[in-house]
This record gives C-alpha cells, structure tokens and sequence, in this order.
C-alpha cells in the first residue's frame, strides 16, 4: 500500500465496512487504530471487545474524538486507521464543551438553530481537515470509517434530521479529500473513487 493515501470506506451499518477497513492494513503492525466510540453501554461495550478481538493485537490504539491531529504526532506508526467518523460526529454533537449540549439547550433540540448545526459541522469539517492534512504532512496512510446514513427514511424527529445531515456532509467533505473511496454492501466492495 502506498505511504501518505487517504481512504474512505463507507457503508450501512454491519455492512462489512469496518471488517474490509481492517483487511487494508492487515498485513502490517505498524497501525495507529483511532477508536473514536466512547462506552456509555454494554452494546458499546460489546461493539469495542469485538473491534479488539479482530485486529492485530501489535496495533497501538488511540481513544479519542478531538484534536486528533496534535495526538497523532505522538506516534510514528505509518499507517492509522479512524473508526469511526460517524461515532465521532455523534460525539461532537453532543458534546458538553462545544456541541449541542454545550449551548443551553438542555436536550430540548427541537429548538437547534440552523446556524449552530453550520457551527458544528464547520468544527467537525476542520477536525478532519487538520487530521488529513496532517497524515499528509507526515507521510501517513490514513483509512477513515464512515456509516452511509441517508439512504433511510427521513427521521421523523429534528435532531435525527440534524444527525443526519451532518453525517452526510461530513461524508462528502472527507470523500473530497480522499484519494481513494469504497463503498461496502453486504461484505463486498466497491471502489467508487
């Protein structure tokens, strides 16, 4: 594989996506795997002891959401892998220090200003700017996990609506920056970049 690539993969959920992602780099130890997930559950709990049993056990881990690209100069493993984006958007979102929770709104979102959804989304595209120019600058492969959501019903409540499209364009601006692009359905891929 070729040192300094950006590679999206993106899928629906149990598509295969985080499986494909992980064969990418299977034959090497030198991997920086990025867990974006925070445990709040068994189900996470579950999620991550399964994400941990499948991958190379030589893979240093990196247990993070933000400032990712100052964090990753502590390491010198030449490829990492970010699993996942969506689970990061998540996090912002609901982020007590800079996302909806952290302007009053008391889990009241039906009352989310349009203009702090583009605050938001406008934090999360320059964290993964900064993140892809600084795996660029530093001659690192970088494969990024995403979850496809909007081809589903449209949510029937504004903050599902919000996650949504926040998703998508997440999803967008990252697959710009890419030098590759797969899409996963049902475990097989398709290389669409």
């Amino acid at each position: 594989m070729e040192q300094g690539k950006i590679i999206l993969v993106t899928g629906g959920a149990r598509s295969g996506k985080s499986t494909f992602a992980e064969n990418l780099l299977k034959d090497k130890d030198d991997v920086l795997y990025i867990a974006t997930s925070v445990v709040t559950d068994e189900e996470m709990q579950d999620r991550v002891a399964k994400h941990k049993e499948r991958r190379n056990p030589k893979w240093d881990t990196l247990e993070g959401y933000k400032n990712l690209a100052d964090k990753i100069q502590n390491f010198d493993n030449k490829y990492m892998l970010l699993d996942c984006v969506t689970v990061m958007t998540t996090n912002t979102l609901f982020d007590k220090e800079q996302g909806l929770l952290s302007i009053g709104l008391d889990n009241d979102f039906d009352f989310i200003s349009m203009e702090d959804v583009d605050k938001i989304t406008a934090l999360l595209k320059e964290e993964f700017k900064r993140l892809i120019e600084k795996s660029r600058e530093l001659n690192r492969t970088l494969v990024l996990v995403t979850n496809e959501v909007g081809w589903s019903l449209v949510p029937e409540y504004k903050l599902g609506r919000i996650f949504r499209d926040t998703a998508g364009f997440i999803n967008q601006y990252i697959g710009s920056l890419s030098d590759e692009v797969y899409l996963i359905c049902c475990g097989q891929p398709l290389k669409i970049k």
